[in-house]
């Protein structure tokens, strides 16, 4: 089974929740390869307070750096090189007949290394990408730029994810990009496992199921 990978158009625009709505609604795993920053908690632990169902298990993360900074930032501030090789290896262990969601860390172009970056990663995994956009002025502009990016490396997203209060752009994004949308998630006041669980239990499994 390929694994599912939760990028999108930029920081801040809710990548981690997604990754645990998608998680809570196909009990998946959950896995962040690289996490830049833990002062106020990891994605990884933070997901895993948010996940309602018994089966879904969060895995250790690979790479795991104090800077709150770009990975290659990050990881030189520890005198560390992040090693695409040493991530799929780490992959290779957790390879099970089970979803498994990972959630990379920022956009496709943030740097892991002086070389490669996260799309590399993606490509590395063989994951099946899922995009997440968030409504703000700017965002048609990089969606439709992260798009173009996908097609130029010969990647083939599942679709997006759409999060925050979405106007009809919405639809002229999955026009204009030709990738389908997987579903919507409406702005929360306030994240809690009861609220992840609703949020999930709305998304129609059928017709994502056939989408990915």
């Amino acid at each position: 089974m390929r694994p599912y990978f939760i990028s999108g158009i930029g920081t801040g625009i809710g990548k981690t929740v997604v990754a645990a709505v998608l998680t809570e609604a196909l009990q998946a795993d959950y896995w962040k390869p690289v996490q830049a920053g833990f002062e106020k908690g990891t994605d990884s632990s933070w997901v895993a307070s948010m996940v309602s169902n018994p089966k879904s298990i969060i895995h250790p993360e690979t790479y795991k750096l104090s800077l709150a900074a770009s990975p290659h930032i990050a990881a030189k501030d520890e005198n560390i090189h992040i090693d695409l090789n040493r991530i799929v290896q780490d992959f290779n262990q957790l390879k099970s007949d089970r979803p498994l969601i990972i959630e990379g860390a920022g956009g496709l172009m943030v740097p892991l290394n002086e070389s490669e970056f996260v799309i590399d990663l993606i490509k590395a995994l063989d994951a099946r990408l899922i995009l997440v956009s968030r409504n703000y002025l700017g965002s048609i502009n990089h969606s439709l730029m992260t798009a173009k990016l996908c097609r130029s490396y010969g990647l083939n997203p599942a679709g997006w994810v759409f999060n925050d209060n979405y106007l009809d752009y919405e639809h002229e994004i999955v026009a204009w990009s030709g990738y389908p949308a997987l579903f919507s998630l409406a702005f929360m006041k306030s994240i809690t496992p009861g609220t992840i669980s609703e949020a999930a239990g709305r998304i129609d499994l059928n017709y994502l199921y056939s989408l990915l």
